[in-house]
Formats: structure tokens, sequence, C-alpha cells
């Protein structure tokens, strides 16, 4: 398994104020699209792409279009908030969702929907902001290969050891792209350092 944990100066600073216990829900918003405007691009780095010839105004060329279109799997609810920026991106994106919902006592999430695209020959990126334990996105992860999915990639803005050292022993083939690499997971199984709890933050709750 990759993990990447991206380095850019625009990333820390929007990280710092994610972090920030101050920063209200509107500034999270927007700082949440930004960091993950970045995410994106790291992530689709090695996108396929194929010749096409078109016209300028002067002359005839070769350029090169995406080969293949894309899948994000947002885990609600949080992963909404991460949505917005691979749409904006990419032009044949097509948007599927996994609802899970984390049991504050046990820290075991539970399923509550599922819908997805066809996965087959398509990049799939998952999307959550907060790599925890783990147990999430392991669980989308067989979701998504149980549909079709092959070529999967996970995108993440914070990350915990205890989530990466899980994918890797449950999902060793499906590279993580994070903008941090936070210290441990606390007995509420929340990340030390983090930023709380994302969806709350995000939505004002």
């Amino acid at each position: 398994m990759a993990l990447t944990v991206i380095q850019h100066p625009l990333a820390a600073h929007v990280l710092t104020h994610l972090r920030d216990k101050t920063t209200k829900p509107a500034l999270f918003r927007t700082l949440c699209h930004q960091i993950t405007l970045l995410l994106a691009l790291e992530a689709t780095r090695d996108l396929a792409t194929e010749e096409k010839e078109i016209a300028t105004p002067l002359e005839s060329v070769l350029g090169r279009v995406l080969a293949r279109p894309l899948v994000i799997v947002p885990i609600l609810r949080a992963g909404l908030g991460m949505v917005e920026p691979f749409l904006g991106l990419f032009p044949d994106v097509s948007v599927g969702y996994v609802g899970l919902e984390r049991d504050h006592a046990t820290a075991i999430a539970h399923s509550y929907y599922c819908k997805l695209p066809p996965l087959a020959g398509r990049r799939v990126l998952v999307i959550d902001p907060m790599l925890a334990t783990g147990g999430s996105a392991v669980q989308t992860l067989d979701v998504v290969k149980a549909a079709g999915g092959a070529d999967v990639v996970l995108v993440c803005i914070v990350s915990a050891p205890e989530g990466v050292a899980l994918l890797t022993q449950r999902h060793p083939e499906v590279p993580i792209f994070t903008a941090a690499l936070d210290r441990e997971l606390n007995a509420e199984k929340y990340i030390l350092p983090g930023l709380g709890d994302f969806g709350d933050r995000l939505y004002g709750t």
C-alpha cells in the first residue's frame, strides 16, 4: 500500500485553520473545498489519457484528454463536503454514496445507505475526511470491490496511524492520499491532534 501525504504550503495553511476550534462552519466548508482540490489533483496525477485531434482558431493540433470516466464515493455524511471539488474538476464523473454511522460508544460503524453507479473499468475514489480506526473505510472498500471496483483510491484529509495500519492489512493494494498523518487515536477513537468531529464542524451541528 502506498501512503501519500501531500506536501504543499497551501495544504499546510488550510489544515491549520481546519484544526482551529474557533473556525466557523462557513469558513470550515471553504477550507474543506480548498484542501480537497489539492488532494484531488494529487490522487489523479496518474490518470490515463488518450490523443484527440482538435482545431484551434488557427490550426489543427493533437491534444490529450482523459481516457476513462471517474467515480467518486463519499462516505456519508462528512464525505459530502468533499464532493463538489471533484465535480468541478472532472468533466465525466459519477457519484455513488455509502452511508455509515459510527456508534460513539463502540466506534463501530453500521451501514444505513448504499447506492453505486457502474464501477467496472473506472477509477474509483472513495472520499472521507477522517481516517481514524479505518473501520468505515474498510467497509466501504469491501462494498466497492464487491460491486466491481478494481482501480480504487482512498482520499482523506486527516489520517491516524491505526487507520492506515488497518487499511494496509485489509486492502494493501489501495493507495491512500491524505493531507496529514496525525499522532494517534484517543480512548474515544478520535484522531489526535485531529480537528474534532468533521461532520459536526462542517454542518454546524
